[in-house]
């Protein structure tokens, strides 16, 4: 056996080529840097005695980004995006109490609220020990984040807006139905509700609504977000934050002063095909952010579906801009 592998002359040509193909192979793993090999870690920890889902990558890195989801998804809606933050900063994406992977207490043991589900994610940044970040806020995520952000405008280095309100004007004819219910919590009002927002039809609207192509849109988004939905007692929980929904305009004046005051650094990005949140809402940011960086996309309510790649390059941009 000695012999035989030391006797360059006995080798075949075969071997010889997988001998060689071997050693690149081996080349390119030990250039695979911990950052580009690492993957997304799934993770569950209780707060507040409820169990939360997180999606985190990238925490080797000192900057922190924090995402926020919108309904009727969860963290699922990062999925690709995680990967493509991770290789230079530390990425967290929870789901909300009653949303994706995390607990689902019913609305009789859990207060289903805008207020409730800021003050458990502020608790949920807190153990995972994120004491400063970038949030990306959409749809819900918008003002849970918000309320964190004027409360403690110390801890946020950056706000990254996609098709997240703060501004009256962004309130269309798609939310009539739902300030109805605000003035009437009414079983007739919730009916109309239930009926036009919580079926699937309605779950893959929201996702091709808007888009240029629905065709590019995977039907795993609503498939995965309806059978959530579908859970007992979840349309009861969606309801619920539909009728919170109402305490967010209340608070506009308190998030455009505190963008006034506190200027932070902010990338927006916004599909302009929204019919929920429409361009309308996008652009009042302008009055008062004088450090904002502006992209109106060509997509739709779920704007990284279809422009991840793109909204990933803003990202990367905007935070190399801010360190």
């Amino acid at each position: 056996m000695k012999t035989l592998f030391n006797n360059r002359t006995n080798r075949s040509p075969a071997s010889s080529y997988l001998v060689a193909a071997a050693s690149v192979l081996m080349l390119g793993l030990t250039s695979i840097s911990p950052a580009s090999a690492a993957q997304t870690l799934h993770k569950t920890i209780t707060v507040q005695d409820q169990q939360i889902f997180y999606r985190e990558a990238g925490v080797e890195h000192e900057k922190t980004i924090v995402l926020l989801h919108g309904f009727p998804t969860s963290s699922h809606m990062y999925r690709d995006l995680i990967p493509k933050l991770s290789e230079k900063y530390h990425v967290i994406a929870p789901d909300y109490p009653g949303f994706g992977n995390s607990s689902m207490p019913s609305v009789h043991e859990f207060e289903y609220s805008f207020d409730n589900l800021a003050e458990i994610t502020e608790a949920f940044l807190a153990k995972v020990g994120a004491e400063q970040y970038t949030m990306y806020l959409m749809d819900y995520g918008a003002p849970v984040g918000f309320r964190i952000a004027a409360a403690h405008p110390e801890r946020v280095q950056g706000l990254i807006i996609q098709n997240g309100n703060a501004y009256d004007e962004g309130l269309g004819d798609f939310w009539q139905p739902i300030k109805a219910y605000w003035q009437d919590k009414s079983a007739e009002n919730a009916a109309v509700l239930q009926d036009s927002l919580l079926h699937i039809g309605a779950t893959q609207w929201q996702y091709t609504n808007g888009t240029r192509n629905p065709e590019t849109i995977s039907p795993d988004n609503w498939i995965i977000d309806q059978a959530k939905l579908d859970r007992p007692g979840n349309k009861e929980i969606q309801l619920e934050l539909f009728y919170s929904y109402g305490t967010n305009p209340a608070l506009y004046p308190q998030w455009q002063a505190y963008f006034r005051e506190h200027q932070p650094a902010t990338l927006l990005v916004w599909g302009k095909g929204d019919y929920i949140f429409p361009e309308a809402g996008a652009h009042p940011y302008k009055r008062d952010l004088k450090n904002l960086e502006f992209h109106i996309l060509d997509t739709g309510h779920f704007a990284l579906e279809e422009e991840g790649d793109l909204i990933a390059e803003h990202i990367l941009n905007f935070m190399q801009s801010i360190d």
